[in-house]
């Protein structure tokens, strides 16, 4: 018989402990009282209107209490490893870096394409302008339109067109 009261007493405590908390949470969320105060105004509100004596809920709210400010602990930490500034510096710098990179990447693929539409070869016809060997850097000014001769220094066939 005393185990099953002392059953019933534990439920009772258990049950006693998640009404508390939750009372107790919803009176913080409202951001008008301190923990005390909610805790204090949770007690009274759930003393009124149960079976528990002042010793169960004193001693249920005082479990409810440490777990709420063991948790609001943990949570502190947490916020504050998650702003430390060497973490955040890290995380910009990677932000930065991912982006720098990617943009570097396709600045060069532009710059390929772009070289590639000045790319000139001995036989093709171009308008006037200055071709410049890719191979020895002389330079062909060409006043008309014409067919592309071959480099008159090096005989190479592959030219830069500037105008």
């Amino acid at each position: 018989m005393t185990e099953q009261k002392d059953s019933n007493n534990e439920q009772q405590e258990v049950g006693l402990y998640e009404k508390l908390a939750n009372r107790t949470a919803e009176l913080l969320e409202e951001g008008k009282k301190t923990l005390d105060e909610a805790l204090k105004k949770a007690k009274e509100e759930l003393s009124k209107a149960g079976n528990f004596s002042g010793e169960q809920m004193d001693k249920v709210a005082s479990y409810v209490r440490r777990d709420l400010v063991e948790n609001a602990g943990k949570a502190s930490e947490a916020v504050r490893q998650s702003v430390d500034p060497h973490r955040v510096a890290a995380g910009v710098q990677s932000v930065f870096s991912r982006i720098l990179t990617s943009t570097a990447d396709a600045l060069s693929d532009l710059a390929q394409k772009t070289e590639k539409t000045l790319e000139f070869k001995t036989g093709e016809i171009t308008s006037p302008g200055t071709l410049t060997c890719k191979d020895c850097g002389a330079e062909m000014h060409m006043k008309s339109t014409v067919r592309i001769p071959p480099c008159p220094k090096c005989h190479k066939t592959l030219f830069r067109k500037s105008y």
